[in-house]
């Protein structure tokens, strides 16, 4: 790293700290702290929707798997912009009329408090865990970058991102992830993967030096992509982080739209990253943690000046993630639990005030846990396990069976939940099971109880009407 390097990041981070000052004057409603107003267009919600999901686990994770997989690892990241363009095509429109912040507000609407509570919970806590993921590689990114300790990168990452989003709430988010898109983009597609090819020789010399199951796209087996399709594409369609970005569109158009765009972009940024990782595996054979493999590459590919834009636009895809998720899980805690249970009667201005503090705790909570697990991928699987073998059949059985009753999402939440987390502790934060097993159970739960529920309400109602009769 020369000195232009290490400039370009430190001016970036200041124009982040600088947004997310500005966000105080401009934030000063709830909705606009939580919403951004509600008036984003195509372009402002694509970068967006874009920036949030695309963060340190898919920038640095992509590139491990194109070092340890190739092709096959594409599927990572491209279920990830599969569910949010099918939210956008298929649940959009239904959620859009209730007029919604967040996800459990919509189980409370569709069912009862309860469910939205504790809907809440597993939404906040999946939101919090991929918050924590993205500490975890701004805190890896900084101490390849100065050579820090990995605790002091973390801190001090974790920090800033942290800042700009407790202060300016969602109206800095936005603005900072236009940014951090625009640098992505640039970063990745115009300078790292070109210069990251020609220092192979080309597309033709991946193909000549690498194992023919590099190029072959269900190398990972069947059962992988399977699991990554259960878990981050009905993860990413229900989803706090997402739905609020969509939220913030001015129209269901705009909003559709934009959730298309971020569809086809998922699957050329896993390309590009992939191809990256593919690069590493012959100039840098022999990576001992394969996690280090995109900053391997950066410094041994890059020039002065340009190994900062890269690293910047690394930065951005991380930092951008961990604002919407740590905003995220803010919301949930904040509106649908603090404020629906035990601050019921504040004011808007007493509402921001405590948005901003929970942020604040959040964030703390966030970089603790990232200090104790330190490994980017387990942290990412156990996220969205969570959310999609939890939330993910409640909303779909309420949107579209009308049979479906309050007793059995707020069961089947409970129990599908308890369940994933339950496996992954007996198999494994890697195993591909726990997410099948919650999302059996919480099939089975919504049917029976469902069914069982209004089976005994029918029951009485009838008894009620013969009482009455005789």
């Amino acid at each position: 790293m020369t000195s232009l390097d290490l400039v370009i990041i430190i001016v970036y981070f200041a124009v982040l700290i600088i947004v997310g000052i500005i966000g105080t004057i401009k934030a000063k409603t709830s909705e606009i702290y939580i919403l951004a107003g509600r008036n984003l267009g195509v372009f402002m919600l694509f970068g967006c929707l874009t920036a949030v999901f695309l963060g340190g686990s898919s920038t640095i994770g992509s590139a491990q798997l194109g070092y340890e997989s190739g092709f096959s690892g594409i599927w990572f990241v491209f279920s990830m912009g599969l569910g949010i363009t099918l939210f956008g095509l298929l649940l959009l429109k239904r959620v859009t009329g209730y007029n919604l912040m967040t996800i459990s507000g919509l189980l409370g609407k569709l069912f009862n408090v309860e469910s939205k509570l504790i809907g809440a919970v597993v939404a906040a806590i999946y939101a919090l865990m991929v918050s924590v993921t993205q500490v975890i590689a701004i805190g890896a990114l900084l101490s390849a970058i100065f050579d820090w300790g990995l605790i002091s990168s973390m801190l001090i990452g974790g920090g800033v991102v942290f800042f700009y989003t407790i202060l300016g709430g969602m109206w800095s988010v936005s603005m900072t992830d236009i940014i951090q898109f625009l640098i992505m983009t640039i970063g990745i597609f115009l300078i790292m993967l070109p210069i990251s090819l020609m220092k192979v020789g080309g597309f033709g010399e991946l193909t000549e030096q690498l194992p023919s199951s590099y190029f072959d796209f269900s190398a990972i087996g069947f059962k992988e992509i399977i699991q990554y399709l259960l878990t981050f594409t009905l993860g990413m369609m229900v989803g706090q982080d997402i739905w609020q970005r969509y939220f913030t569109a001015k129209n269901l158009k705009t909003a559709r739209t934009g959730g298309v765009l971020v569809g086809v972009y998922s699957l050329l940024y896993a390309m590009a990253m992939i191809i990256i990782g593919m690069c590493a595996l012959i100039l840098l054979p022999n990576i001992g943690n394969t996690q280090n493999v995109f900053t391997g590459m950066a410094f041994e590919t890059l020039p002065s000046g340009l190994l900062g834009i890269v690293f910047a636009a690394v930065a951005a895809a991380i930092m951008s993630t961990a604002s919407g998720t740590l905003l995220a899980s803010s919301t949930l805690i904040s509106k649908d639990i603090l404020k629906d249970h035990f601050f019921k009667d504040i004011s808007d201005r007493q509402f921001l005030l405590l948005s901003r503090v929970t942020t604040l705790i959040i964030g703390i909570i966030a970089i603790v846990i990232a200090l104790w697990i330190q490994e980017l991928l387990a942290a990412i699987d156990v996220a969205y396990a969570i959310l999609a073998g939890a939330i993910f059949i409640p909303i779909v059985f309420g949107l579209f069976w009308k049979r479906a009753t309050a007793k059995a999402a707020f069961y089947s939440i409970t129990i599908s939940a308890l369940v994933v987390i339950g496996g992954l502790a007996i198999e494994g934060l890697s195993s591909s099971n726990p997410i099948l097993y919650g999302i059996g159970v919480n099939i089975i739960v919504m049917i029976v109880v469902s069914l069982t529920d209004r089976s005994s309400k029918e029951k009485a109602q009838t008894k009620d009407i013969m009482d009455v009769n005789g």
